[in-house]
């Protein structure tokens, strides 16, 4: 179970990202979850480098959501979105 909550938290936290930074139409279902996945771990590193505790449910969605934003920024400087 925790598998599948994973994957479909993932492809929101992706998919909000990609509306915020309008790569929305670029990207389908698995670009959506892998950055909603890897931008999770980002906001984390990216939180706790700052010294930043991320507490309860909404902090780790923000942190998330910040982290999937970073990360298409990141692919959007490195040419892999345009936008």
């Amino acid at each position: 179970m925790g598998l599948i909550v994973t994957l479909v938290v993932g492809g929101i936290i992706g998919w909000l990202a990609s509306i915020v930074m309008k790569t929305n139409a670029q990207m389908g279902l698995i670009a959506n979850v892998a950055v909603g996945i890897i931008g999770s771990w980002l906001g984390g590193t990216i939180a706790s480098t700052l010294g930043l505790a991320v507490v309860g449910s909404l902090g780790s969605f923000i942190a998330s959501l910040v982290g999937a934003i970073v990360l298409i920024w990141l692919l959007r400087a490195l040419g892999l979105f345009k936008g």
